[in-house]
């Protein structure tokens, strides 16, 4: 049975960017999306880097409960010191507190980020099905997954050491279902390096997934130009308003399919609802 949230306030928290638009639009995505569903009394949004922050967004939540999705690929600096001291469920970023609160009458839910859901691995899936499906070979033909490497490409630990764990979990989940001929993870700045790919596969098709909520930076730039375009391509393309890859494109005699980033992929709206019925039933200490 569904769970009654009428009397709930969701507020979805993303990072946001004060140089990228891009950043902040799959939070602005899945808050429409789900008050087009009316499961709860209100949704609101709330960023890091843009307004309305974190530390106002309770202001404006008078419903009984209050439930916090972050919006984040992992579990790290930002999903459990910054946004829980901002909203005031921790006190100078300490780790470990309840998260669920009372305050007064009203009753408080800090829900697990998005990324390290166990239904993210359909978003992947999803991901990957759909960038060769959209965009066919030149002949008009499409991989077989099981003619094809699919690779997870994130960050690594330079940005954050959780980042690296919620990647591998997703690559052991698909490749334990035999879907691809191999499923391998890639980063951004630690090995196996985004470059890499071409040596790794043993396929002559390859589908990359940014394991990213946003397309921003890393997505549009950097990882194309790391996947082997001209940078100066990429940053034309991208000023243009065009891809910066050609999908699929053709590096060192493979072909390449190349996604958008994960966070705006519909099903995330659903992993949103997840996280929250997850809490729901949780007694505030």
């Amino acid at each position: 049975m569904d769970t009654d949230l009428s009397d709930a306030t969701l507020v979805l928290a993303g990072h946001g960017s004060t140089l990228n638009a891009d950043s902040a639009a799959p939070t602005f995505q899945h808050a429409d999306e789900l008050r087009r569903r009316g499961v709860f009394a209100k949704v609101v949004e709330c960023f890091w880097k843009e307004h309305p922050t974190f530390a106002g967004v309770l202001r404006g939540a008078t419903t009984p409960r209050v439930f916090v999705v972050p919006l984040f690929i992992s579990e790290g600096y930002f999903t459990e010191q910054v946004i829980p001291r901002e909203l005031g469920f921790c006190r100078n970023g300490e780790t470990g507190f309840p998260r669920v609160q009372r305050r007064g009458a009203q009753t408080l839910h800090y829900c697990g980020p998005v990324g390290t859901h166990a239904s993210m691995t359909e978003v992947v899936l999803a991901r990957a099905r759909d960038v060769v499906e959209q965009h066919p070979a030149l002949d008009g033909s499409r991989p077989r997954p099981d003619r094809t490497t699919l690779f997870i490409a994130g960050h690594g630990t330079g940005n954050n050491e959780n980042s690296r764990k919620a990647i591998e979990h997703q690559v052991a989940l698909i490749a334990g279902r035999g879907l691809y001929a191999a499923t391998h993870a890639l980063f951004m700045e630690e090995d196996p390096r985004i470059g890499d790919c071409y040596a790794m596969a043993r396929t002559d098709d390859l589908v990359v997934v940014p394991f990213f909520i946003s397309d921003g930076l890393h997505s549009h730039e950097d990882i194309p130009v790391m996947l082997g375009e001209p940078e100066a391509e990429v940053q034309a393309r991208f000023k243009s308003g065009r891809p910066t890859w050609p999908n699929p494109g053709l590096k060192h005699g493979k072909r390449v399919w190349y996604s958008p980033s994960i966070g705006g992929e519909p099903h995330v709206s659903d992993v949103i609802l997840e996280r929250v019925r997850e809490m729901a039933s949780v007694a505030p200490v």
